[in-house]
């Protein structure tokens, strides 16, 4: 069952350039680089987007802090 997340309230992917964008709840944006298609695909329809960010996202894919 797919459930709104607290936590993260938008998601962006650039397939060209494997790039990932998350947006949080309280507004911050960061850029994830290298970030496969399957995993962009799976994040989106994940059971917990939180969950499946803190296991497959944070701490696997270099990433930088945009402005919001």
């Amino acid at each position: 069952m797919l459930t709104a997340s607290t936590a993260i309230t938008d998601i962006e992917y650039e397939d060209e350039h494997q790039k990932l964008y998350v947006r949080f709840s309280d507004g911050d944006r960061y850029v994830y680089v290298g970030v496969p298609g399957e995993v962009h695909r799976s994040f989106l329809t994940a059971a917990s987007r939180g969950g499946f960010f803190a296991e497959m996202i944070r701490d696997r894919f270099p990433y930088n802090k945009l402005d919001s």
